[in-house]
């Protein structure tokens, strides 16, 4: 039920957000340019109302029909919406544009799979210019008798509903709902896919809107990370607390303070009772914004005070932090620490040691550690702590020497197609897989200290791991074993002067080298003879260069070669007779830097023909 209500709420609130800007700019104009505004200007005081009836809703209605029916689908929904729009000409129709936008881009999405394929070549651009045409007319006039009325009814009742509990001073009572749904990753669809709607039409009658005040004050948040930093007894959890503090009310990130508020959830009681008393405070002061604050920060909720309030709001999130702070205080300081960060922190270090099972695991699966080049961290929005989480795991790659593995950010439910290996809260974990089902998947329920990071970062260590460069320290075994240098090559896997053998048995032979020195699995001799059916390994110059296909590379443990010679030839097909053979396990960027040494070694037939005179030591210094 949560994931379904999450998707829902991610699909109303994803029309509105996209454009909040445009809703900013209106906000904005309002504030500054109308009678009472801080620049009052006569002319410029005509935009407001354009803004909010026509520009509003056609933004809306075109990112709906997007979403569902591409490009087509977005045009599609602002034909459409226009006949809402005049169906009332007195009504902000956000809510319309809402149902409008998305409805006539599933129209065009179905008309164009019914006629595909069924178009006579020279007649597309006809039909679909024409499509478009007709099919939006008569939903704009759908929307004009139908549509549009029922909204405004719709609308008419809930604005009711609205002024009942505005006028009856039970808007406080929101707070019981509205917290612990933002806990549960719902903020957005709460504040823009209802309070944004019903704020906007506020706003259009009095200029200002007491709904943009509710879900984005950052107040209640600020208390509970306050009371941890200055009386959790977890050492770790204490100093994190600070640099939540600031991401949540300078950022406006409000879903940081979201695992700090699970890890007890006594500590609803603090966010609840703090925008709570806000709201007292709010509702008795008759204040609002002059449009939506987003994101929730200090800085855009005192910033879209309209003129003349600008302490009053700010007190509204100093009541709200206050409050939020002396509930939260006693339940942090009393709390026995149970589920706390620090315990988190603790289990980093036996999560390191099974970092190597972890890498082992993805190695021949969804995520290979060893070729990943790039990371998707996905929230609900896509925008805030996506975007932060980004940032913390890639400062931690690029402090490891792994910057050239990407770190970006994505709304879990427009998870890119090619994504390999995703990160995103653990409350968004169901709609993160059925998005990215392809994806491996590593859930965290801390934006800013997550073990599952420096794990992530340990794993993709472990897998790159090469024993054969360790030193003998870290290497006992290597102290014991005179042949052994270390690296790619070392000096057993140089064997001169085989015997004839058959192809089959030279890859079968060098296949069982390779394993036995640690470089691959034993599969990995199937995955070169299965080269050798798809692609002969015979490049030229005598040489030969067999290795594993692509899709078995999780066979690779390290990276390595081997090489033998053969005097009197082995025949490798196609009428090519091979002397020199390097089998080959390297994978990603080290492959193809293995095949460039290669080529420069052996770059001519007189090059090889030095290579079958030479000894072990001399071979080995020419590749190593």
């Amino acid at each position: 039920m949560k994931e379904k209500v999450q998707s829902f709420g991610r699909f109303l609130s994803g029309m509105v957000m996209s454009n909040i800007g445009a809703f900013i700019a209106w906000g904005l104009t309002a504030a500054l340019f109308i009678d009472t505004g801080w620049l009052p200007n006569k002319e410029l005081s005509t935009l407001v109302g354009p803004f909010l009836g026509y520009a509003l809703p056609l933004l809306i209605a075109y990112t709906g029909g997007k979403m569902v029916g591409g490009t087509r689908g977005a045009v599609m929904g602002a034909i459409a919406v226009m006949g809402v729009i005049q169906s009332n000409p007195g009504t902000t129709m956000l809510m319309g544009a809402m149902v409008m936008g998305p409805f006539a881009g599933w129209v065009i999405k179905q008309f164009d799979a019914l006629v595909e394929g069924k178009i006579k070549p020279g007649f597309e651009m006809l039909v679909n210019n024409f499509s478009i045409g007709i099919l939006g007319l008569i939903l704009a006039i759908l929307g004009f008798y139908i549509t549009g009325p029922i909204m405004a009814a719709i609308l008419a009742v809930l604005k009711a509903g609205a002024e009942v509990l505005v006028e009856n001073r039970l808007l406080p009572l929101v707070s019981i709902v509205v917290e612990p749904a933002k806990v549960l990753f719902l903020n957005n669809a709460i504040n823009h896919g209802i309070f944004t709607p019903l704020g906007a039409e506020q706003a259009s009658e009095f200029g200002k809107s007491v709904f943009y005040m509710i879900e984005t004050n950052p107040g209640p948040g600020t208390g509970v990370l306050l009371a941890y930093w200055l009386f959790s007894r977890d050492q770790v959890t204490k100093d994190s607390a600070p640099g939540a503090l600031i991401v949540h009310l300078l950022g406006g990130i409000h879903e940081i303070s979201f695992p700090y508020i699970l890890m007890n959830p006594l500590l609803l009681l603090a966010t609840i009772g703090g925008s709570f008393a806000a709201m007292v405070y709010n509702t008795l002061m008759g204040l609002g914004l002059s449009g939506p604050a987003s994101p929730g920060s200090i800085f855009a909720f005192v910033g879209m005070a309209p003129k003349g309030s600008t302490l009053a709001v700010f007190l509204a999130f100093a009541i709200a932090a206050g409050v939020s702070f002396l509930i939260a205080a006693p339940i942090v300081r009393l709390s026995s620490g149970k589920g706390s960060l620090a315990q988190a922190q603790q289990e980093v270090a036996a999560r390191k040691n099974e970092a190597k099972g972890l890498a082992a695991e993805t190695r021949g699966s969804r995520a290979d550690l060893r070729t990943l080049d790039a990371i998707v961290f996905a929230c609900d929005a896509g925008m805030g702590s996506s975007a932060m989480g980004a940032a913390v795991m890639q400062r931690k790659l690029e402090s490891a020497g792994f910057g050239n593995i990407k770190v970006t950010h994505a709304s879990v439910s427009e998870i890119p197609a090619d994504a390999r290996f995703v990160i995103c809260h653990r409350d968004l974990a169901e709609r993160a897989q059925k998005s990215a089902p392809q994806a491996h998947l590593v859930t965290i329920t801390n934006f800013m200290n997550a073990p599952e990071y420096d794990e992530i970062v340990n794993a993709i260590l472990v897998s790159r791991e090469n024993p054969h460069q360790q030193s003998a320290a870290q290497n006992p075994a290597k102290a014991a074993r005179p042949d052994y240098h270390g690296g790619v090559l070392i000096r057993k896997n140089i064997l001169l002067n085989r015997p004839k053998q058959t192809k089959e048995e030279v890859i079968r032979d060098m296949g069982r080298v390779l394993h036995e020195s640690g470089y691959v699995t034993e599969r990995y001799t199937e995955a070169m003879l299965k080269k050798e059916e798809v692609f002969n390994t015979a490049i030229g110059n005598h040489l030969a260069i067999p290795h594993g296909v692509e899709g078995m590379t999780g066979e690779i443990k390290n990276a390595g070669i081997a090489i033998f010679t053969y005097p009197d030839g082995v025949d490798w097909g196609d009428g090519q007779t091979v002397n020199l053979v390097i089998g080959i396990a390297s994978v990603g960027d080290e492959h193809l830097e293995t095949l460039s040494k290669i080529a420069t070694t052996c770059s001519s037939e007189a090059e090889v023909a030095k290579i079958l005179k030479m000894d072990v030591d001399e071979v080995y210094a020419l590749f190593k």
